[in-house]
């Protein structure tokens, strides 16, 4: 495996702390991580879906749990396997723990639990007041706030 020194990334940057502590915990993945199985996809352009594999546990074993820029997703079965004597058993039953960071503002917007995959709904929906917004230069000192209107740049109107 490969290591990468991200060191010198934290001597050049400002503000990317999270970013780079995500990096080096990659490194150090647990081979458990990778179970279960999951997919991430991007639905559309604010919205992603993750899909679990998790074959035999019904939707009250499974706990979701949003903690800021944090996604938990625990399951442990309550069945009664001891009613059943099982000859080869290949689903597995063991309980998980997965973890996922998610990027400042994604929420959570739904689950669904069908035919043995749990989809996990995402959103991003950044705040107005932390969109990006254009800000005039000079002129008036009790000018505050936002001005998105078309700049008129002077002399074009007359060319045209």
């Amino acid at each position: 495996m490969r290591t990468y020194d991200v060191a010198p990334l934290f001597r050049s940057s400002v503000g990317f702390d999270r970013l780079l502590d995500l990096l080096s915990q990659a490194e150090r993945v647990e081979p458990s991580a990778a179970w279960p199985p999951y997919n991430i996809e991007k639905v559309a352009e604010d919205e992603y879906r993750i899909t679990m594999a998790v074959a035999g546990f019904k939707p009250e074993d499974i706990e979701l749990t949003q903690h800021d820029t944090t996604l938990l997703v625990t399951g442990q079965r309550k069945g009664q396997d001891g009613e059943h004597q099982y000859l080869h058993r290949g689903i597995a039953a063991r309980t998980f723990r997965q973890t996922f960071n998610l990027a400042e503002h994604v929420k959570v917007t739904g689950a669904s639990l069908e035919n043995g995959l749990l989809a996990v709904d995402l959103k991003r929906e950044v705040p107005e007041a932390l969109k990006p917004r254009r800000i005039t230069i000079g002129g008036a000192q009790g000018a505050v706030g936002q001005d998105n209107k078309p700049v008129q740049i002077e002399g074009e109107a007359n060319a045209a």
